[in-house]
């Protein structure tokens, strides 16, 4: 196989895993922020045991405290699915694990305490919410949560410095890459691919399922990072993601 010369610098700069290393991370379908509707509201305890019974992955969010602990909510204001007002940043721990999700009895989870409910139940991508380059606080809480846990994980970022973090500090971590081309389809674009793909130097790409087929994940596929594929909501996607991608990331399926 004959790889172009930005195929060559991608296998230079952000070398492909080796098989091994991903295996279990492509397995089996993805649950969106868990098996959520029905009556079961996104990333709680009870989408993340709807997934598990239906013997499928869960991928979920994760934001910094103020203190500095990740927890397990995918918007960056509170209004959404709580109770609450104003951002996720700016509570404290203490404070996040009082404020109940709307709908349910639950309270907001840490990634700790949601660790310890999977249990390696099934297999996990962790989404780090990092807007900005100062990433190292939620990297380290979500390091320290996973030390000790033994299920398949990995954590990804539309953020490069995320992937850029575990590389340095926490080799061991699989990361991915996640990646939308929506606004990014011209020549900055496909520059800010290959940019954000050496900076991070994933183990795989989680991409949106919007903009598949695509080049770049076609020539990332081929030398060797699994994509997987995001949100897959029809069968018409389904179809799609089943020539293009290794694995899915569903809702409503």
């Amino acid at each position: 196989m004959r790889l172009s010369l930005s195929g060559l610098i991608d296998g230079s700069l952000a070398p492909a895993p080796d098989p091994k290393r991903v295996a279990r991370l492509t397995a089996t379908p993805y649950a969106h922020r868990g098996l959520h509707g029905g009556g079961r509201v996104e990333n709680s305890r009870a989408a993340f045991e709807a997934a598990i019974a239906a013997g499928h992955g869960i991928e979920l969010d994760v934001q910094a405290s103020l203190d500095g602990d990740a927890f397990v909510i995918h918007d960056y204001e509170l209004d959404r699915l709580t109770g609450a007002q104003g951002t996720v940043a700016r509570r404290s721990s203490a404070e996040l694990r009082s404020i109940g999700l709307a709908g349910t009895n639950e309270m907001l989870s840490s990634l700790a305490d949601t660790l310890r409910l999977i249990a390696s139940r099934a297999p996990l991508l962790i989404e780090l919410k990092a807007p900005d380059r100062q990433v190292a606080r939620l990297c380290l809480a979500v390091f320290r949560a996973l030390e000790g846990y033994r299920g398949a994980v990995g954590v990804m970022s539309f953020n490069p410095e995320v992937g850029r973090w575990f590389a340095r500090h926490a080799p061991r971590v699989v990361r991915g890459l996640v990646v939308t081309e929506s606004g990014k389809r011209r020549l900055r674009g496909r520059i800010e691919r290959h940019l954000a793909l050496w900076r991070a130097k994933p183990d795989f790409l989680a991409y949106d399922i919007r903009d598949l087929p695509s080049r770049f994940a076609a020539s990332q596929r081929r030398r060797g990072l699994p994509i997987l594929t995001w949100t897959v909501r029809s069968e018409e996607e389904r179809a799609r993601a089943a020539a293009h991608a290794d694995q899915v990331i569903y809702e409503a399926l």
